[in-house]
């Protein structure tokens, strides 16, 4: 999802709320931690400040080794300095692992589901918040396509991070992915071979053009920006998890500002709407798939 965060394999670690940026310090490296947090933002606009601790930590220590700084302090100094080294640390806090139609169940449920309860008299809008490298965008407009919704449709795809942005719009991926996600795309329901949608080349493959008209790319921050639309389904799967409470609140905000009436918002598997402050605002409309329909 960005992600912010993209989206989005989700690792399998229990975050912390152990301490945000209005906490006093508990250690010399949550000092460091807090202060390159700090720096990035005021650096660059890049608010990673309330994400969820153990998770940012982890990443920090990885990126430490890997760009031979010798404290998290080091690496804030080489990241304002040098222009590669903080693409790297921007990419590394942000989670873009993903993949097309990840959860088939979920992509499934809104072929049958959802999409048959939206009027078909309206033009559609998507948002695919926290879109990492587009695979789950692609993914939904090969879906509205098969079932004849594309053409009055439009999917709105954002992410945190630029670079990722420009890749996703380029369509292009591996071919050596397409194996699984065939797998995927059949168990959501797919009607036809995802090979219909692309053309492979060497070792990747591009997808079809023709869904460039209905796709809007752009750069956005969920810790930061607003509401920009109002949408008929939200997609924010796998993103919320990365976030403390305080973060996972206001997006949770954010999300509900940007859904119509009876809008529908989508969720990943180990995110919860139960402890947001709107809770109470949604059905459940599949509590394991964590599909959710905007009520008030």
């Amino acid at each position: 999802m960005t992600g912010v965060f993209s989206g989005q394999m989700v690792e399998n670690i229990v975050e912390s709320d152990a301490w945000t940026m209005k906490d006093p310090p508990k250690s010399l490296e949550e000092l460091e931690i807090n202060l390159l947090l700090q720096g990035v933002y005021d650096h660059c606009g890049y608010d990673f400040r309330n994400y969820a601790p153990a998770s940012v930590r982890r990443r920090l220590l990885k990126c430490v080794q890997e760009e031979g700084a010798a404290t998290v302090t080091g690496l804030l100094d080489r990241a304002l300095h040098q222009p590669g080294c903080l693409e790297r640390l921007i990419d590394a806090l942000t989670c873009t692992v993903t993949e097309m139609f990840r959860d088939p169940e979920v992509f499934l449920f809104f072929r049958t589901d959802i999409l048959p309860r939206l009027p078909s008299d309206s033009f559609l809008n998507f948002w695919c918040a926290g879109c990492a490298g587009g695979e789950e965008v692609y993914s939904l407009a090969i879906l509205l396509k098969e079932e004849g919704r594309l053409e009055r449709s439009r999917i709105y795809a954002t992410d945190l991070n630029q670079r990722e942005i420009l890749k996703a719009r380029e369509g292009v991926f591996p071919i050596g992915k397409m194996k699984e996600y065939s797998h995927n795309y059949f168990q959501a329901g797919g009607t036809r071979s995802l090979s219909d949608y692309f053309v492979a080349k060497h070792d990747l493959v591009l997808f079809d053009r023709g869904f460039t008209d209905h796709l809007v790319w752009a750069q956005h921050n969920l810790a930061t920006d607003s509401s920009f639309k109002e949408f008929h389904v939200i997609f924010c799967r796998n993103v919320m998890i990365y976030f403390n409470r305080t973060l996972s609140n206001r997006v949770h905000r954010l999300l509900y500002d940007s859904l119509i009436q009876d809008g529908h918002l989508v969720l990943g598997r180990r995110e919860a709407i139960h402890s947001s402050p709107y809770a109470a605002h949604y059905d459940q409309g599949h509590e394991r798939l964590k599909v959710f329909r905007k009520v008030r």
